[in-house]
Parts: structure tokens; C-alpha cells; sequence
């Protein structure tokens, strides 16, 4: 069934209205008509089962018919992704999402591709659209929070104590797998800082260890850092869920 969220203020007395990009895609991409049923999302926790009663390319009002909490995994998981090529990024907060990400930090390090912040300024609108719609495609309760970029010796500050776990896959790491520190642990909050293409910098590593970071390993093979990024988000929901 059909999702899309929309601001908390368009749903009133009983009635939710879809106006803009949202009441486009019902009547000319999905073809939707009078009487088919679909959800609407607040974004706030809740989700409605509604039927439409008017559609158009500029408007669609619809009937609310039952009001229910909306699921989103009890793990909070942020993704501090370093920065990479458009296509990559993208994917990555794309997958991300669908597994059930939290939020995401923007990240700058060294080896970084994107190295200027102005660069970032006219990607966030298309970042907040892919994460919008990979929230509807999978069934979230909540779109994702998209932080500002940092670079990453801020990054590592920012997360702060609100992470009691905060986790770097790094290839050097031999030892300390991610499941041996998952082992035992139940809903916590999590961050994960994901490096670049060429890997981290000497220097970053340790940047990230002062700010309380603990390298692991995902195991014996290297992994593409959008490999890294989806599978690192997945086994951390599955074993602290």
C-alpha cells in the first residue's frame, strides 16, 4: 500500500491533505482514484489508514478511517557516512534508510572526495527528497534526521554521550569483531563512522578513538565503503533488536 508523509498541520478534523509533489505522483504517476485506500505519515510517531475522496494533480483530500502508532526500530542508530561520489552517497543513505537507520552525519575527512563544504549547500533538498521516499518505500514510521556535514574531528566530538556505543569499521582492526561487542546489549543507541573510499588518514583513526570510538572488524575481506556502510547498519539492528 501507498505511503507518503506529510506535515502534521494537513491533517485535521478528520481529514488529511496531500497538496504539491505528493498530490502529483497520486494522480499522474500512481494513477489513484476516488476510493482507494493509502497511508498517510505525521512524521511524529503516528500513521493513518485513509481513503481518498478527492483527487487531483493539485489537491487530494482524504478520509481518515483509523489512527495507529507507527513501527520504527527501537535501536537508534546514526551513520556518520564520509563523503564519496554523488551516486554512492546516495545509495548509501538510500539502503541505510530501508534498513532502518536513525540519522546521518555528512562526514569530510581527508581522503574525502567532496572537500569543500559550499559544495554540500544544493545537495541536501535532493539528500532529504531520497530519504523521504526510502522511509515510504519501506515501510518507516519516521523519516531519518539529516545533520549538517561536519568535518571529522568534529563529527567524532559532536555524537557525544547520547551514543553509549560508538563504533568505526576499520581494516586494521584484527580483533575486536562488531558481534563481540554487541553481545548482551539490548536497544542502545549507536553511531557508526564509516571511512572513505582510500580508508582513513594515519591521524583519524586515533581522532576517533580519543572521542571515544572502538574500532572493529566486519570481518576477514575488505569492504567497499558502501558495502561497509549497509551491512554495518544491518547486523547492529538485527543483534540489538
Amino acid at each position: 500500500m501507498h505511503r507518503f508523509f506529510i506535515p502534521p498541520q494537513d491533517i485535521q478534523d478528520g481529514v488529511a491533505h496531500l497538496s504539491g509533489n505528493i498530490a502529483r505522483q497520486i494522480a499522474r504517476v500512481l494513477r489513484l482514484k476516488t476510493g482507494d485506500q493509502c497511508v498517510v505519515l505525521d512524521n511524529r510517531g503516528s500513521e493513518y489508514m485513509v481513503i481518498l475522496d478527492e483527487v487531483s494533480p493539485e489537491i487530494c483530500r482524504a478520509r481518515i478511517v483509523e489512527k495507529r502508532a507507527a513501527e520504527e526500530p527501537a535501536v537508534r542508530l546514526l551513520m556518520l557516512l564520509s563523503l564519496t561520489q554523488r551516486e554512492k552517497f546516495e545509495w548509501m543513505l538510500q539502503k541505510c534508510t530501508e534498513v532502518g537507520a536513525a540519522g546521518f552525519l555528512p562526514v569530510i575527512s581527508q581522503r574525502s572526495l567532496i572537500q569543500d563544504e559550499g559544495e554540500l549547500r544544493n545537495k541536501y533538498t535532493r539528500w532529504e527528497g531520497i530519504l523521504r521516499e526510502a522511509a515510504e518505500q519501506s515501510g518507516r514510521g519516521a523519516i531519518p534526521v539529516l545533520l549538517p556535514a561536519l568535518r571529522l574531528e568534529k563529527a567524532v566530538q559532536s555524537v557525544g554521550s547520547d551514543y553509549a556505543l560508538r563504533l568505526i569499521p576499520w581494516e586494521e582492526e584484527k580483533q575486536v569483531s562488531l558481534k563481540s561487542l554487541l553481545s548482551g546489549r539490548k536497544n542502545q543507541p549507536v553511531a557508526v563512522l564509516i571511512g572513505p573510499e582510500g580508508g582513513f588518514a594515519v591521524e583519524e583513526v586515533p581522532c576517533a578513538v580519543e572521542a571515544g570510538f572502538q574500532p572493529v572488524t566486519l570481518g576477514r575481506r575488505i569492504l567497499r565503503m558502501e558495502t561497509a556502510a549497509v551491512v554495518s547498519a544491518a547486523l547492529i539492528l538485527h543483534e540489538l533488536e
